[in-house]
Parts: C-alpha cells; sequence; structure tokens
C-alpha cells in the first residue's frame, strides 16, 4: 500500500537538488535587510506505533493542510503489514491521521483492510483518501486500491469503482463532499497513465449520484486532481494518440476543466504537445506548465476563462518553469530553471501585467511550492543541510529564509520538505527526517498576533541575515537531470499509482 504513498519530490525539487550550486546572473530579487521573520513552534504529528508517518504528495494540487489547520496523512502503527512488498518506506503497515488543534485522530481503515492514507482535506473538514480492503485486484493482480470519503462524523467510506473493476484513487474533495479522482476501467491500453494496462478515467463522486466517468478531450485516457468549492473539476487528459516527446511516458497532453453546465473544456496551452495544470483555486483561475511549440522547453502560465493561457515568461525564454500554487487572490508561486540553477518565483499581476520577483538570491537554487493570501512563500532550496535540501519561506517578495533557523533547537529533525502554507501562515513539513533516516509529517505554527498564548513559543523577532543557512556546495552530477524531458518526466512518473518506481530516488 505505502507505494502508494508518493514521497517523490517534484520536477523542480527532484532535480535541482542534483544540480551544483551556481551564480544566479539572472536574478533581480532586492535584499530585505531590514526584514524580520517570525518563530515557529515545531509540532511532530508523531504516529500510532511505529516509526514514521508521512503525507501524500501531489502536484496538481496539495491539500493536506486546510486554512482551519487541519493537516493529514498517513502513520504507521506497529504493526507488521503483510504485504510489505507494497509498502514505501518501511514494511509497517499506517492509519490514515487528521491533526488539529492539538490532537490526532485515527481515521480507520475500510472492513478488511490494513492501510490507510488522506490525500485531501476540504475548508469544511471533509476529508478524502485511500485504503486497501485486504482483497486482491482480479484485473491487475494487486491488493484493491479504493478511494475514500470521511464525512464530518468520521465514518469511512468507499467511493466504489467503474464496471468491472475495482481500483480507484481519490485526489481531493471539497466542502459540498463532491469527491474527484481517478479510477481504470475494462479496456486494455498500452497507454495508460496509470501504467496498469487499462484506460484511465477521471471521475466525480458523490453520496447521492455515486461515480460518473466525466470523459476525456479526445483520447483514451484522463485523470481529475483537485475540485473547488464551486464545484469546478481540474484534471488532464489525452487529446489524441500521438506520443509526445516532451512529455513521457504520456501521449498528447491538454488540461481541462470541467462543470456541471459546461461539460469538459479543453483550457488550450502554449503550442506543444503537453499541457499540465497544477492548481486551481476558487476564482477559476488555473495555474500550471505547458510546451511550447517543437516541444523544446515549458513554460508556467495562469488561465483564466477572460483571457485564456497567458505564458508568465517570455516567449522566447529557453528556461523551463512551473507555476506551481496560486492564492485565492491569484497571486502564483512557482520558478524557472536553467542547465544547471533553479529560482524560486512570485508573479503578482498588477495593471493588467503579471510582474515576477525572484526571491532566490546569488547563491540559491531554490523553487517555490505554495502561497496563502498574505503572499507568504513556501518551496525548497537546495545545496544545504545534511540532505542538501531544506525548507525556505519568503515573506512581501523577499529573500528566501530557512525554515530550519525559525524552529527551537534540539527537535532532533531536518525540516527536509515543504508542502503547504496555509492562510493563518501555519506550513505543513510533510517531509522531515531524523539521525536514522526516518520521516517525520511536521507542522510549524508560526509565534505571531494570530496565535497569541502558544505555549513553547518564542515570540521574539529573527532578523532575515540571522534566517539564512550556509550553503553547501551539491557534488552530483546535473546533467542527466536538466532536459525539458527528463523534468517533464520527473514531475509526472511518481503521480499515479503503478507508474514506475516505487521509492523516491
Amino acid at each position: 500500500m505505502k507505494s502508494l504513498r508518493l514521497t517523490c519530490i517534484i520536477a523542480m525539487t527532484l532535480s535541482a537538488a542534483a544540480m551544483p550550486v551556481s551564480l544566479a546572473a539572472q536574478n533581480t530579487a532586492k535584499p530585505h535587510h531590514t526584514h524580520q521573520y517570525h518563530h515557529y513552534q515545531l509540532i511532530d504529528v508523531g504516529t500510532f506505533g511505529g516509526p514514521q508517518s508521512n503525507q501524500y504528495i501531489y502536484a496538481p494540487a496539495r491539500g493536506v493542510l486546510n486554512n482551519s489547520g487541519a493537516l493529514g496523512g498517513w502513520a504507521d502503527t506497529s504493526t507488521i503489514d503483510p504485504l510489505c512488498s507494497f509498502d514505501y518506506p518501511d514494511c509497517y503497515a499506517a492509519h490514515a491521521f487528521v491533526w488539529q488543534n492539538g490532537a490526532k485522530t485515527d481515521l480507520g481503515l475500510l472492513p478488511g483492510g490494513t492501510n490507510s492514507q488522506v490525500n485531501w482535506i476540504a475548508a469544511s473538514g471533509l476529508t478524502a483518501g485511500v485504503a486497501d480492503n485486504g482483497q486482491m485486484d482480479p484485473l491487475l493482480g494487486v491488493p484493491q486500491f479504493r478511494g475514500t470519503f470521511w464525512g464530518h462524523d468520521g465514518t469511512i467510506t468507499d467511493v466504489g469503482a467503474l464496471p468491472g473493476t475495482y481500483f480507484a484513487w481519490t485526489d481531493a474533495v471539497n466542502s459540498r463532499g463532491q469527491v474527484v479522482g481517478q479510477a481504470l476501467n475494462t479496456i486494455p491500453d498500452p497507454y495508460s497513465i496509470y501504467g496498469q494496462g487499462y484506460q484511465a478515467r477521471a471521475f466525480l463522486w458523490d453520496s447521492k449520484k455515486g461515480m460518473q466517468d466525466l470523459g476525456t478531450l479526445g483520447g483514451t485516457d484522463a485523470i481529475a486532481a483537485a475540485i473547488n468549492d464551486q464545484g469546478q473539476v481540474l484534471g488532464w487528459s489525452y487529446t489524441n494518440s500521438v506520443p509526445s516527446p516532451i512529455c513521457p511516458p504520456f501521449l498528447t497532453t491538454g488540461s481541462f476543466l470541467w462543470d456541471r453546465k459546461n461539460g469538459m473544456k479543453d483550457i488550450g496551452g502554449l503550442g506543444g504537445t503537453c499541457t499540465l495544470a497544477n492548481d486551481l483555486n476558487d476564482q477559476g483561475q488555473i495555474v500550471g506548465q505547458s510546451s511550447l511549440t517543437g516541444d523544446t522547453t515549458a513554460h508556467p502560465f495562469v488561465w483564466n476563462a477572460a483571457t485564456g493561457v497567458t505564458d508568465l515568461l517570455n516567449p522566447s525564454d529557453s528556461s523551463f518553469g512551473i507555476a506551481e500554487a496560486e492564492n485565492a487572490h491569484g497571486d502564483v508561486a512557482g520558478g524557472t530553471c536553467d542547465s544547471v540553477t533553479c529560482y524560486a518565483l512570485l508573479w503578482r499581476k498588477s495593471g493588467g501585467h503579471w510582474q515576477k520577483t525572484s526571491l532566490s538570491t546569488i547563491s540559491q537554487s531554490a523553487f517555490s511550492i505554495s502561497i496563502n493570501a498574505s503572499e507568504q512563500v513556501v518551496g525548497n532550496w537546495f545545496g544545504v543541510g545534511p540532505f542538501l535540501q531544506d525548507a525556505f519561506l519568503s515573506e512581501d517578495g523577499g529573500p528566501i529564509v530557512d525554515l530550519n533557523t525559525l524552529v527551537p533547537p534540539g527537535s532532533g529533525l531536518q525540516l527536509v520538505e515543504v508542502r503547504t502554507i496555509n492562510d493563518l501562515g501555519e506550513i505543513d513539513i510533510g517531509d522531515a527526517w531524523d539521525a536514522n533516516g526516518n520521516h517525520h509529517s511536521v507542522l510549524l505554527i508560526p509565534c505571531d498576533g494570530n496565535h497569541p498564548g502558544v505555549e513553547g513559543c518564542d515570540y521574539s523577532m529573527v532578523e532575515a541575515s540571522d534566517a539564512v543557512a550556509q550553503v553547501t556546495p551539491a557534488v552530483r552530477d546535473a546533467s542527466d537531470h536538466t532536459s525539458p524531458q527528463s523534468l517533464m518526466r520527473r514531475m509526472n512518473r511518481s503521480h499515479f499509482p503503478g507508474r514506475g518506481a516505487s521509492r523516491p530516488e
């Protein structure tokens, strides 16, 4: 089961971690020497008796921390999983959890099951994920993985599967209780997005209407990745049967927005054969990356119904870029990479034009992952710490600082990979490592005016210059990691059950 807990990092994270740190001549960030940062209380959510906890990494979209401070994931029990060959990163059975206000709740299992996990928590607290049911899938020859939904009473519901099949994967849920994800049908498909030999289909589920196949953009396969509280569904779909040279192992792929009134709509792209949307807000704005004509590179884009797809870079720019996330106001976080360095970026719209701010300084290689309503940006930066990767924070468009410098010393944890930041300024560190290499899910609570009187909080301020870790140049060869094809492959290869490796590189 835990082979599906996808701890591989997004394309920019993986590629940049393998890149030597270099001087970023294109960087235009201005130092904010007077900026001060808050300290954070570090909360290790713990386990259910086993050694590790972790969370689902999914790009497009990340929804395991909502704006009420509810955090979801999975945590090891002390029970050895009899299906250990399917587990990552250990052989312990794990249960889905939600942590909120100091309490961690075990969300339990499907009847006969061994493992479960949370993939998304809606603003209202409704929760979706995946679990096994202890039975084998006769089509796939592996344990059955079922999409799950937890209501406000905590009851677990199996969302079912398409006729004649047993597999469904739930990606997101909204406050209405509408669940989206991907399921297989019974039609053999050598280009299955899942790599499992059957067509993958985007679905929408609710408790009254059950599971609905949303169709495709003309090709054989589609997935649904996110749904907003307006009921709009974001996803990817093959548009024809022509292989994409930049999006392997995919065929030509587009992104769609679906709603009940208009059905599935292709949002378009930048001229190439691969458009992958990453995030959708409640205003219907979409961000992602799309390959340019000729498929030599891909650029970050923003889409809305009025203007269509807008390239966030100059079309002549040869950099590879991705827009990862957006806030409720439409500000965008992401980044670009050249042959050796990645740059964490923030885009704001001003006067009808998108303005780009580089958050990286000349000694850092980094990539932005999430942004909240206050324009706080979090991401991962490279060539630092014992793992050559650390989680960072930027505020007010200022330079990035290492979150490891803002938490109390002595936790024994290195904050390696950030997932998201909510509008309260709380930060989900989905992967913190201890000295033994165990993974921990961590929530950072800011010691600020929105969180007064938090036990253990240090409410003094930290100068930005004191919150920057020393950079250790990466030593691994970047030559095999920086082509657009490699970056796109790394972006997508681990976002689908059954797709390739069950271990991170």
